[in-house]
Order: C-alpha cells, then sequence, then structure tokens
C-alpha cells in the first residue's frame, strides 16, 4: 500500500517538474534576446509562449531569431565575412583611445627617464 503511494507521489513529482522544464525551456530564445538588447524581444517572447502550443516546433526558429542580432553588429556581417563600415571604424576608434591612454600613461615616466639622464 505505501509503494503505490510512494509510486504516485513520484509520478506527480516527474509530471510537474517536466511541466516547469518546458515552461523554462521555451523562455531561453528571449533570453537571449534580452542579453543582446535585441529589437524585437517582446515578439520573440511572444511566439516562445506560442510555441507552447505547438509542441515547440516553432521554437528553433525563434533561437535562429534571437541569435542573429548583436548589438556590435546589428543583423550580421556581410557577404565577404567582413564587419559592416560602421562597426570597423568603431572598432578602429576603441583601438586608437587604447593606444592614446597606453602612451598617456607612459609620457610622465619617459619625461622622468629624461630628466634623470
Amino acid at each position: 500500500m505505501f509503494l503505490d503511494y510512494f509510486a504516485l507521489g513520484v509520478l506527480v513529482f516527474v509530471v510537474v517538474t517536466l511541466f516547469y522544464a518546458v515552461i523554462a525551456i521555451h523562455d531561453i530564445p528571449h533570453l537571449m534576446a534580452k542579453a543582446r538588447n535585441h529589437p524585437h524581444q517582446d515578439a520573440i517572447h511572444v511566439a516562445g509562449w506560442v510555441s507552447l502550443f505547438t509542441l515547440h516546433a516553432i521554437w528553433p526558429f525563434l533561437f535562429i531569431w534571437a541569435t542573429l542580432y548583436r548589438e556590435d553588429r546589428g543583423w550580421g556581417i556581410r557577404a565577404d565575412g567582413k564587419l559592416s563600415a560602421e562597426a570597423e571604424a568603431n572598432a578602429e576608434i576603441a583601438r586608437l583611445h587604447a593606444r592614446i591612454a597606453e602612451l598617456e600613461a607612459r609620457a610622465p615616466e619617459k619625461a622622468l627617464e629624461q630628466e634623470n639622464a
């Protein structure tokens, strides 16, 4: 008699766990879109809920949709595999700023070396 109730409890636990796991899985594309600051976050979230009713048939497409956009490069890269001109310019500016900061940090050291020599 005890084992019957124990088996029923295990069965209920497994069903409830699977139910919540499916709901948690449907939200992964939305969390990715939110982290990437995707412009269609809300649509991806709603489509995730719709995918629950389609037994996650559209979930792979939501996953792809959420990963297509990145804030630093927009919707993707050019056909030749390079970043857009704007992204390349921003990267170059960032490198130049870092180089200027490095040179400015070295400038006082060089001045002291020249005074001591």
